[in-house]
């Protein structure tokens, strides 16, 4: 069986973190955990050290985003697969021997990167982690909601390709990092993820160059992974969650801020030289109105 290097970033999700660590060590043989604690003041790294000291690697680090703890991560990892595994995140023995089953066959060596279906707790499907590639379109069609009027349009529905036929595997252009399966080959080839992208945007941005490299990114709709979408950073549909509580104002602010700064990051890095200049214009408006209306809708400071 070919080995596994599972790579999780943390923040202050220290229940989590201890629930996702033991659900991994029932799990998946052979593999490796490793955790890159970024500078957690809940006591994360001490408790998963105390308890997991010897079935893991943990790498304390400054908080200099998930980008950099994925790259602090990849430097300790020594298997064929890396799969970049958020906190809030878990994968049954099962899943994960699909996933790499999956890889493993002759007829997808194209592909560099997949995920499984991601499940949320409701049991509705994480639609972030099936989704198309970002451009001025499908991101002014999805926010105009005609992907929602037209979901089965493969002109209107391109943010979430909804138009997909789920009952089977298929292609996509971003998967989440919440659980992506990487070839050691492909991320060889990546070098590292892009460390601009402090948090969010980077799944974006990986998935993207792995696609420029001639990889394909696929989705596994016949493998189920949960995910308690939304514990690391306190949304309010996690708000039952101990971690979630923990998380202050100010940090849910600046991580709302954080989402649009991805968008125009990445638009600037991938997107901005494929268009006039008066669109560019538009599009970095259009981001800039998203954001102060994210925080005002928030009940944040504008």
């Amino acid at each position: 069986m070919k080995k596994v290097s599972f790579i999780i970033v943390n923040y202050n999700t220290r229940d989590l973190l201890e629930k996702c660590v033991a659900n991994l060590l029932d799990g998946y043989k052979p593999s490796e955990i490793i955790v890159v604690d970024n500078a957690s003041n809940d006591g994360s790294a001490d408790n998963i050290k105390e308890r997991f000291e010897k079935k893991i690697k943990l790498i304390r680090t400054e908080n200099n985003g998930i980008t950099a703890g994925y790259n602090l991560g990849i430097k300790k990892a020594t298997g064929d697969y890396y799969i970049f595994l958020g906190t809030d995140a878990f994968p049954t023995k099962e899943a994960i021997e699909k996933v790499v089953n999956f890889m493993e066959d002759e007829k997808n060596k194209n592909v560099g990167i997949a995920t499984p279906k991601i499940v949320l707790r409701d049991g509705s499907l994480d639609m972030d982690a099936h989704r198309g590639l970002s451009t001025p379109w499908s991101s002014l069609t999805h926010f105009a909601k005609l992907d929602k009027l037209f979901p089965k349009s493969k002109l209107f529905a391109r943010y979430f390709l909804t138009y997909k036929d789920f009952s089977m595997p298929h292609e996509i252009d971003v998967c989440i990092s919440h659980l992506m399966c990487i070839r050691k080959e492909t991320m060889d080839k990546l070098k590292k993820w892009d460390e601009d992208f402090w948090v969010f945007g980077e799944d974006l941005d990986i998935c993207y160059r792995a696609q420029q490299l001639g990889y394909k990114i696929m989705y596994l709709s016949n493998i189920e992974v949960l995910h308690y979408k939304g514990a690391g950073v306190g949304r309010k549909e996690t708000k039952d969650l101990v971690n979630a509580s923990r998380i202050s104002k100010e940090s849910k602010r600046r991580l709302t801020l954080a989402t649009t700064r991805a968008m125009k990051l990445f638009y600037k890095k991938h997107q901005e030289k494929k268009y006039p200049w008066v669109l560019n214009q538009i599009v970095y408006l259009g981001i800039f109105l998203m954001g102060k209306l994210r925080l005002f809708s928030r009940g944040m400071k504008v």
